[in-house]
């Protein structure tokens, strides 16, 4: 799935007022860090994720394994912070953060 430009320019609008849900830090993808993405994504279906790695390659490498791993498509990354998007199968009015 492959968002569009106008789709991403609206999830970027939406996702300024976000503060990042998970943080992700030395200890890389670890099982509980990618299941409260996962939650997280199935909820909110627009997240951000903070990124505590140093290194720019290795966070770069990271947000492209969480993204593969959570079926999840990167809307925008500044900094260390990425901007994630997933549909929800079944969303919930008052949790998700498109249709608030």
């Amino acid at each position: 799935m492959s968002l569009s430009a106008t789709q991403k320019k609206h999830f970027r609008s939406l996702g300024h007022r976000l503060n990042p849900i998970v943080t992700v830090a030395g200890n890389g993808l670890s099982e509980g860090v990618q299941l409260e993405i996962d939650r997280a994504l199935e909820d909110h279906e627009l997240i951000k994720v903070k990124f505590n790695v140093g290194d720019r390659e290795v966070k770069k490498a990271l947000i492209s394994e969480l993204c593969d791993q959570t079926q999840a498509e990167l809307v925008q990354q500044i900094g260390n912070i990425a901007l994630l998007y997933r549909a929800a199968e079944e969303p919930d009015p008052k949790l998700s953060n498109l249709m608030r």
